[in-house]
């Protein structure tokens, strides 16, 4: 079982919420009541009623900041090498594409949708209660085609230019094959790098997105379990748009990258 964090937070925050309530509404003025008639003591609060009073603006606060802004997630694999990589930990935009009901994630105010190129947190189809983190590379209505190690959107092939090798002097706490060569790739608005191993065969394939869905690909090409494995994201899967990292340590290696605090998420 997936531990839910934030429905833990919710009815965190509605347990509080109520108690505090009730005994506003039923109970605080029946204690102090009581306490003038039986003496200069004052009436205290039951230990509950102090608690959810102390901590309900707080889990309300994380509630709202968490649900509808920004929410932080850990990277735990390398298939976005070299755009984020193991042990960063990112800041991901939750209002991107619309704002959703905790838990029963369902969208209440539309304010924008994906676009190609955009790296997209979302919940992995075959277990919801996963989320994982991909880059956008097929809208609605869109067929895609990989063949050969090469992207083609919409019978258009998506410009690749060779980046040179790609080794461990290339990064300080994650390193990848041997074999890995960078590639920058001309896809969205801006593009961005990616990887390709030339020892490993390209899972060639074409699709057709559905609407309501998308199609999302790794930055490490041949090393992601992607839509070329398990099909769409539907868009009700969408968790919001990665846009910073805020630290990178490796609890793995004990090994951190100070210089990638800050960056942002192409």
């Amino acid at each position: 079982m997936n531990f839910d964090f934030a429905f833990v937070l919710v009815l965190l925050t509605a347990l509080s919420g109520v108690i505090w309530l009730l005994d506003t509404l039923l109970f605080r003025q029946r204690r102090m009541d009581k306490a003038v008639q039986t003496g200069p003591e004052p009436a205290r609060e039951p230990l509950a009623v102090e608690y959810s009073r102390s901590l309900f603006p707080v889990l309300l606060l994380v509630l709202v900041f968490r649900s509808f802004l920004f929410e932080p997630f850990k990277i735990p694999s390398g298939s976005m090498i070299p755009t984020l990589l193991i042990g960063d930990f990112i800041v991901v935009n939750k209002y991107a594409y619309g704002l959703r009901v905790p838990v029963l994630n369902r969208k209440f105010l539309e304010l924008g949708e994906p676009e190609r190129g955009d790296v997209a947190v979302f919940r992995y189809p075959v277990d919801p209660g996963i989320n994982f983190i991909k880059r956008v590379v097929g809208l609605p209505g869109d067929t895609i085609t990989y063949r050969d190690k090469r992207l083609f959107v919409n019978g258009e092939q998506v410009e690749l230019r060779d980046a040179g090798q790609f080794n461990s002097s290339n990064l300080k706490c994650t390193t990848p094959r041997n074999d890995a060569r960078l590639y920058f790739e001309d896809i969205g608005s801006g593009g961005h790098n990616m990887l390709l191993h030339q020892d490993t065969l390209g899972r060639n394939g074409q699709w057709t997105v559905p609407e309501g869905h998308y199609f999302m690909m790794g930055d490490n090409r041949d090393r992601s379990n992607d839509s070329r494995e398990w099909g769409f994201v539907p868009e009700e899967n969408l968790v919001g748009r990665a846009v910073g990292i805020w630290l990178n340590f490796d609890f793995n290696k004990g090994c951190a990258d100070w210089s990638r605090v800050g960056d942002g998420i192409h």
